[in-house]
């Protein structure tokens, strides 16, 4: 029975305050937790831009734009390849919102009536699955907007290049593969060519030896 004295009452709640105090003992826990690594895909990739932004998907059903997120657009180039794709994940999250690879025939303008807007058409694979679609993304600021645009121009350009050496290069594997070909039909010509000079140049060593056989033969008889 707790006593009603308040002197003894203070005693008591200084006692079960005592009870609480940390000893400094150390308690392992129950269950130990191992660092578990979490790949986000792009390890072998380096990036050239991230940027904060609002992006937007044009829905065709419904005939207006939806929001896609607010996070973080990156382009990451790709250490083997050298391609380059745009990624954009939501910041609470990190749900993809955008993945498609920047090519040639990409574009990006900027949107009519808002500086800091601009539009693009890609084939993205956000949901798994790769669509047709109508993008706009808004920054915090023109600059930043301005520094997107041209860093994706510059990009499409760069990659349009390599697809043009890409091809002069296999053009000229061609054309050194025919060239050589050429070359071994000429060979092969030319070794049929002496083959055929020798074999008539032995016949016509092989003439005298029959003529004089067959003169011997008639004067003996």
């Amino acid at each position: 029975m707790a006593s009603t004295d308040p002197e003894h009452r203070e005693d008591e709640e200084a006692a079960a305050a005592g009870e609480d105090e940390d000893t400094g003992a150390q308690v392992a826990p129950i269950v130990k937790l191992e660092e578990v690594a979490v790949t986000t895909g792009e390890e072998e990739e380096d990036p050239i831009l991230d940027l904060k932004a609002k992006l937007y998907r044009f829905d065709k059903d419904g005939n207006q734009w939806k929001e896609r997120g607010v996070g973080t657009v990156k382009l990451l180039k790709h250490k083997e390849s050298g391609r380059v794709r745009l990624v954009m994940r939501q910041s609470k999250t990190l749900k993809i919102c955008a993945n498609h690879l920047v090519l040639p025939t990409m574009s990006v303008q900027e949107h009519a009536g808002n500086e800091k807007s601009c539009l693009w058409h890609a084939t993205d694979f956000a949901d798994g699955e790769l669509k047709d679609e109508l993008f706009c993304i808004r920054f915090a600021s023109v600059e930043n907007c301005k520094t997107f645009m041209e860093t994706v121009q510059e990009v499409a350009e760069t990659q349009g290049k390599k697809e043009e050496n890409k091809e002069a290069t296999a053009t000229a594997g061609l054309l050194e593969k025919l060239s050589v070909g050429e070359e071994i039909t000429k060979d092969k010509t030319g070794e049929e060519v002496v083959d055929a000079v020798k074999k008539e140049a032995d016949s016509e060593q092989a003439k005298p030896a029959a003529e004089e056989k067959k003169e011997e033969s008639t004067s003996s008889a």
